[in-house]
């Protein structure tokens, strides 16, 4: 009997296992990268993007539900990997005027693979003809892009001149 060859729909519902169980590790992460974070800014923005998650979570869930799947993950070896160079980045330089660039630039590794994530599965939902999917997952990618942006901003404006001036 010949092996079935596996579809987009599948290629789909994997990958949004992949970016369900990113998002719920990234929960737990949120709040730690907030409590390491020196600039008030920068706290504030891990803190304003945790509820943001929580929202991506909702949303994933019911993009399941659009193709009748159960939300669960499946384990990411991409975002631990990601998020463990974040929690060396907080070990190595606590105390530090640098620690704030490393913890920002970790939370922009985080936001780039799921700016990646969501931007590929908001086309494969179009592909599919999965419109309620597409407008969540679109929904969640601008709020990622938007993340990043205002990461960046951080960066350029405070965050690395002080990590650079700080004596």
């Amino acid at each position: 009997m010949p092996r079935q060859l596996k579809k987009l729909d599948e290629l789909f519902h994997d990958t949004l296992k992949d970016i369900f169980y990113a998002e719920k590790k990234i929960l737990t992460a949120l709040p730690k990268l907030a409590k390491a974070a020196r600039h008030p800014q920068l706290k504030a923005a891990f803190e304003k993007h945790r509820g943001e998650t929580e929202h991506h979570v909702s949303r994933l869930e019911q993009v399941f539900g659009t193709i009748e799947k159960k939300a669960q993950g499946k384990k990411c070896l991409a975002i631990d990997g990601i998020i463990e160079e974040g929690q060396e980045i907080a070990k190595e330089y606590r105390g530090s005027p640098a620690l704030d660039s490393g913890l920002l630039a970790a939370a922009q590794a985080v936001e780039h693979y799921e700016i990646s994530r969501y931007g590929t599965l908001r086309t494969w939902a179009q592909e599919l003809g999965l419109a309620q999917a597409v407008s969540l997952l679109e929904m969640t990618l601008g709020e990622e892009e938007r993340t990043d942006k205002t990461l960046t901003q951080l960066a350029e404006t405070c965050v690395n001149q002080e990590a650079q001036s700080a004596t």
